[in-house]
């Protein structure tokens, strides 16, 4: 009965927590790279996720572009076709590749982890 009291004082006192000052959310701004097949990213990938998830990446090969398109389509279920996957992978790599259109395997997989 004790531990059951505690527990919920403890988690009564958070609901009491106030700020007395005004409080302000920064917004990051992230450079977006317009271009072709950009409506098509724009369409697919930020209806989930900020453009930030993308720039967060760094410079990166054609294949590593191409697995994360796969990624999202099958871990995360986005409804993008075979026909947008291609795209998307052509605009990602053409505005944030590295210039690589193969993959140095032992830089991906330390990039992976």
């Amino acid at each position: 009965m004790l531990k059951l009291l505690t527990v919920a004082t403890l988690f009564m006192s958070s609901l009491l927590a106030q700020i007395d000052e005004p409080l302000e959310v920064p917004y990051i701004s992230y450079e977006i790279r317009t271009g072709k097949n950009f409506d098509v990213v724009y369409a697919n990938c930020l209806t989930c996720h900020s453009f930030g998830y993308i720039i967060n990446q760094g410079p990166q090969s054609k294949p590593y572009w191409a697995k994360k398109v796969d990624k999202m389509i099958v871990h995360f279920k986005a409804p993008i076709t075979k026909e947008d996957a291609s795209k998307i992978t052509d605009y990602l790599f053409t505005h944030y590749g590295n210039g690589k259109k193969s993959e140095d395997l032992h830089a991906s997989n330390t990039k992976e982890q």
